[in-house]
């Protein structure tokens, strides 16, 4: 009864994830907010950013899929506080918003995403799809026990914390 009540005490790790599909964002929902996570969701990398600058709690990890297609025509305007990008890139913007933040990318084509991002395998954590319960819950908590990435636009895909992840 105390470990229980104990746990209950404890803050939840806050998770955002970020995916143009909304069956795989119901889908991590479920799983993580199952495993007691609380979860924030964002259909698009616009979306999440708003959130990262807006949210008044905190945000440990950011899960985002890697290919996050734009929901229409849009000028480029470096003025553009939220703008729509790739989940790296979103997660370089993110770490700049929150500093902290651990990052998880996914993608269906992992080899393929990755190389056109210009991103070394095992530079960042990162969940193929599809994917089982497990294997998602046991990357986030081994993502949120590891110190968090320093990320900047300079690195371009290569992570501060350069561990062997297996994806």
């Amino acid at each position: 009864m105390t470990e229980q009540r104990d746990r209950s005490s404890e803050v939840s790790p806050t998770i955002l994830v970020v995916d143009d599909e909304s069956s795989i964002l119901r889908l991590c929902k479920a799983l993580l907010e199952g495993a007691g996570f609380a979860v924030l969701e964002a259909g698009d990398s616009s979306e999440a950013l708003k959130i990262c600058t807006q949210h008044e709690g905190p945000i440990d990890l950011l899960l985002t899929d890697l290919v996050l297609p734009p929901p229409g025509f849009q000028l480029a305007a470096s003025s553009n506080q939220f703008p729509h990008v790739n989940g790296h890139e979103l997660a370089v913007r993110a770490t700049m918003i929150r500093s902290g933040l651990h990052i998880i990318l996914m993608s269906g084509n992992p080899d393929k995403e990755l190389n056109s991002h210009g991103i070394r395998r095992g530079t960042l954590p990162f969940l193929a799809k599809p994917f089982e319960r497990d294997r998602l819950i046991a990357l986030v908590k081994n993502v949120l026990a590891q110190p968090a990435p320093t990320l900047a636009v300079e690195q371009r895909g290569r992570a501060a914390n350069d561990t062997d992840w297996f994806g």
